[in-house]
Order: C-alpha cells, then sequence, then structure tokens
C-alpha cells in the first residue's frame, strides 16, 4: 500500500516537473512576442512622431516658393 502510495507520488512529481518546463517555455515564448510586438508596432510609431512634422515642414516650405 505505502508503495502505491510512493510510485503515486513519484508519478506526480514527474507529471508536475513536465508542466513546469511547459510553463516556462510558454513564458519565454510571451515574452519574446511582446518585444517583437513592442519593435515592430510601438517603435515605428515613435519614429513617425518625428518623421511626420519634419516631412510637414519641408512640404509646406516646398509650397511657398
Amino acid at each position: 500500500m505505502e508503495e502505491e502510495i510512493l510510485k503515486k507520488i513519484e508519478a506526480q512529481d514527474k507529471k508536475l516537473e513536465e508542466i513546469y518546463r511547459s510553463v516556462e517555455t510558454m513564458k519565454k515564448y510571451f515574452l519574446w512576442t511582446f518585444i517583437i510586438t513592442i519593435a515592430l508596432i510601438v517603435l515605428p510609431i515613435i519614429g513617425l512622431l518625428f518623421a511626420i512634422p519634419k516631412f510637414i515642414s519641408i512640404y509646406s516650405n516646398a509650397l511657398n516658393f
């Protein structure tokens, strides 16, 4: 009886370890997804905040001549 309980506990420990590894892998995927989202969406928007006023300035100067 006691051996059965120990075997079940060991089996549960193995499953918990597999779940832990899976969760850690998912955390890494979510982190990289977040980083890529920042790089591909937020950084270009910040760049446009500087580029659009410069473009409008150049365009309006061209219209004045």
